[in-house]
Parts: C-alpha cells; structure tokens; sequence
C-alpha cells in the first residue's frame, strides 16, 4: 500500500490540484454569499453547470478543433466571457426571483435555504426538460460530450506525473482568476462595499453602501467565478450533464467550509487541499470511494473545527 502511494503520489498529486483548483472556484460564490447575506446558496451548483452548457454551446458554434498558440488563448478568453456573463446573469436573476423577496419580507433564514433547494430542482429540470433537447437538439438526461479544444501534450514531468496542456491552463487559469478576485475585494471600491456589508449592514447602510446593489454584486461576482470553473471542467472531463452540479457543488460547498466559509483565501485553501486529500485517498481507498472522502472531511470539519482553516483570522477580522 505505501508503495503505491509512493508510485501513484506525483500524479495524484497534479490531478488533486486540478481538481482543486475547479474546486476553489466554485467554492468562491459560497462563501462570497454567506459572507454578505448568511445564505448557503444551494442553487449555486446549477449556476455552475449552466456555465458549462454555455461553454459547449460556444465550442459547437466556433470551435474548428484542437488548437494552439494565440488562437487557443483566444478561445480560452472567449469562452470565460461567454460562461462568466451568463453564469453571472443566471445568479443575479436567481437573486432577484429566488431570494429578494424573501429578504424584503424579513424571513427566516431556513425559507431562504428551502427556496435555494427549490430553486436547484428547478434549474436542473429546466435544462433536461427545455434548454437541451430544444437549444442542443439532444435527449435532455444523458450525458452530452464537449468538443476537445486544445492538444494534450506533456509539457514537463516532476515526481513521475506528466504535467499537460490542460493541466496548465486549469491551473494558471483558475489562480489568476482567484488573485483577481481577492484584489478587487481588498483595493477596490466595490470590495470595500463588500467587505462593509459583510461585517456590519446597518452600519454600512449609514455610511451609504447600497446593500441591494452590493448583494447583487456579490451574486454576480460568484457566478462568474463559477462560470470560469464550468469552462475549465468542460475542457478537463469533456463530459457534462443537466445534473453535473450536484456532487461538485457540495464538494465546493466542502471546499468553502473547509478553509473557512466567508473567506475568500480560505475557499482557495480549502479547494486546494480538498482535492490533494481526495486524490491521495483514493490511492488507499481506490477512486469509487473519492465522494466519500471529500463527505467525511464535510463532517469532520464541522465536528471539530467549524471555523475551517482561516475562518479564525476572519472572524478576528471583524472583530
């Protein structure tokens, strides 16, 4: 057992950061979410997959096939503009209908977290009774492949593991994205207005923040970045379905939990090491036993460290 943990580490290792990378990701619109309103966005799963049908939708449309050099890195740009405008519309409007109202009305949080429920139900059957059969012209409940964009080439090797073209991309793609984000949140005006609303919203109303301007914000930003996680993951797995969020999104979900839920250093922390952890388990356990590791972790995490791995700092924070 230790020698094939020692044998299968280097590649386990890359595939764990890939992963993690998708990961973080998507775990940013949780724990932008919770961090401004103290919502635990279910439906944020099928914001990400329907970035994922927006990318394939593009790639059928324009995409002539594997490609390289700047033709590649226009593609690439293409399609995060694509899956993170209509990823990012899809949450502001989930917002709007989904959760709004119940926030005019003052009602419980647990309303909000049923109507999220409700509102991943109706997404996921929307896109397998509607928007697949009638925009994709296939059955809305199997499994529809992406078209391969660009050649999977090995471009160094470290510890044994082949690093790919699409290792790097994911990768690079998904730190830059993430740096982006933490720097708007930390310098800009936008991200001081976030950042007000999350520690203290009646004062940050005092001081002329617009809170249904900053939650708007927020939910845009969240699923942008799900949108930017959608395209790497078409381009990675080459496989999507109306039902694609579900186990990804709670394993996000872990993510977010894991470094600190409303921190959004600790969804990169906590996405990282979920997928490290992931992979290496699956070396002892074997692969079908991956969702397991990640829901075990779930548990433990909040059994014995709640906060998550920065949420300490962050509470300080606002202190």
């Amino acid at each position: 057992m230790l020698n094939d943990f020692i044998q299968q580490f280097g590649p386990s290792t890359v595939g764990g950061l890939v992963v993690g990378s998708i990961y973080a990701l998507v775990a940013l619109g949780y724990t932008m979410v919770y961090g401004v309103l103290r919502l635990i966005n279910f439906a944020h799963s099928e914001i990400f997959m329907i970035g994922t049908f927006a990318t394939l939708f593009v790639l059928t449309l324009v995409a002539p096939g594997p490609l390289s050099g700047l033709a590649l890195v226009g593609m690439l740009v293409l399609l995060f503009v694509a899956a993170m405008a209509i990823s990012g519309g899809a949450a502001v409007l989930l917002e709007l209908l989904a959760y709004r109202p119940l926030r005019k009305r003052n009602a419980p949080r647990l309303a909000a977290l049923i109507s999220a429920i409700g509102a991943s139900v109706f997404l996921q059957e929307l896109f397998a009774l509607v928007v697949i059969p009638d925009v994709f012209n296939r059955p809305g409940r199997i499994d529809a492949p992406v078209p391969r964009l660009l050649d999977r080439d090995t471009v160094f090797t470290v510890f044994g593991a082949e690093v790919k073209t699409d290792h790097l991309v994911i990768i690079i793609s998904a730190v830059v994205m993430m740096i982006a984000l933490d720097q708007l949140v930390v310098r800009t005006r936008i991200g001081r207005g976030i950042r007000a609303t999350a520690q203290d919203p009646e004062a940050a109303v005092l001081m002329g923040v617009n809170i249904d301007t900053i939650v708007r914000l927020t939910f845009l930003l969240g699923g942008a970045m799900a949108g930017v996680a959608a395209v790497l993951y078409a381009l990675e797995f080459e496989n999507i379905s109306f039902r694609i969020g579900f186990v990804l999104g709670i394993k996000a979900f872990t993510a977010a939990v894991l470094g600190g839920i409303g921190n959004i250093r600790g969804a990169l922390v906590g996405g990282i090491a979920l997928g490290l952890v992931e992979n290496w388990g699956a070396i002892f356990f074997g692969s079908q036993w991956k969702d397991v590791i990640a829901f075990v972790i779930l548990v433990v995490v909040l059994l014995f460290r709640p906060t998550g791995i920065l949420g300490e700092s962050l509470q300080r924070a606002r202190a």
